[in-house]
C-alpha cells in the first residue's frame, strides 16, 4: 500500500468518525431517543460501522457531549458576585435541569446504558459536581472550615437532588411537567441548603 493511499484511508477513517460524532451531537440536542441506530441512519454509515469506532452508546455519547457544556465557572457566571450560597445553588440547579431537559434523550440512554453496565458509569459527564463545588464556594470558609463532614454532606445530599435522576422522577413518576419538575428540585436544593446555611449560625 503507498504511503498516500494509507494517508487516504485514516482520513477516510478520521471523516467517518467525525460524521458520526456529529450525528450524536445534532441528535441530542433535539431530544428525540438517542440511539445507536438512530445514530448510524443520522451519519449515513452502517450500525456495525458505528460500533467500530465506538464500543458502547455512552462512549460515543460522552464524546459528542464533550464541550457542549460549559465550565461550572462559566455556567455561573450571572450569581458570580453573589456570596449567597442558596441563591448559586437554586441557579445551578436550574441551570443543570434546563441543559438536561434540552438534552434529555441522551440523558435517558446514557443513564440507561450505565444502570445495565455499571462499569461504564464513568463515561457519564459528572456535571452535577463541577456546578455544587462552584455554587458552594462561599461556604468553604464557614461551613467547610468548622463542620467539613456537614460540608460533605451537603454535597451528597444536593447530588440527589440536582440530577437528571430527580428530573426523570418528578416528570416520569410523579406526573409534573418539566416546569413543575424543575420548580420543585430548586426548591428542595435550597431548602437544603438554606439548613446547612443556618446550622453555621
Amino acid at each position: 500500500m503507498t504511503a498516500q493511499a494509507g494517508t487516504g484511508r485514516t482520513n477516510q477513517k478520521q471523516r467517518t468518525r467525525t460524521a458520526i460524532v456529529a450525528a450524536a451531537r445534532d441528535l441530542t440536542g433535539t431530544g428525540a431517543e438517542v440511539t445507536m441506530p438512530a445514530i448510524a441512519r443520522a451519519a449515513l454509515v452502517s450500525e456495525a460501522t458505528a460500533y467500530r469506532y465506538f464500543p458502547d452508546l455512552p462512549s460515543l455519547i460522552s464524546e459528542a457531549l464533550a464541550g457542549v457544556w460549559p465550565p461550572p465557572a462559566e455556567a455561573l457566571a450571572p450569581v458570580a458576585d453573589s456570596a449567597d450560597a442558596v441563591e448559586r445553588v437554586a441557579f445551578a440547579c436550574e441551570f443543570l435541569l434546563r441543559g438536561i431537559l434540552a438534552r434529555q434523550g441522551s440523558v435517558r440512554a446514557m443513564i440507561a446504558a450505565t444502570i445495565t453496565r455499571p462499569e461504564t458509569v464513568a463515561t457519564r459527564p459528572g456535571i452535577r459536581f463541577g456546578l455544587i463545588d462552584h455554587a458552594l464556594l462561599p461556604l468553604e470558609g464557614t461551613l467547610g472550615a468548622t463542620d467539613p463532614d456537614a460540608f460533605t454532606q451537603l454535597k451528597r445530599d444536593l447530588a440527589v437532588v440536582v440530577s437528571a435522576e430527580s428530573l426523570f422522577t418528578l416528570t416520569d413518576l410523579c406526573g409534573l411537567d418539566p416546569d413543575e419538575a424543575v420548580t420543585s428540585a430548586v426548591r428542595t436544593a435550597t431548602t437544603l441548603t438554606e439548613a446547612a446555611v443556618r446550622a453555621i449560625g
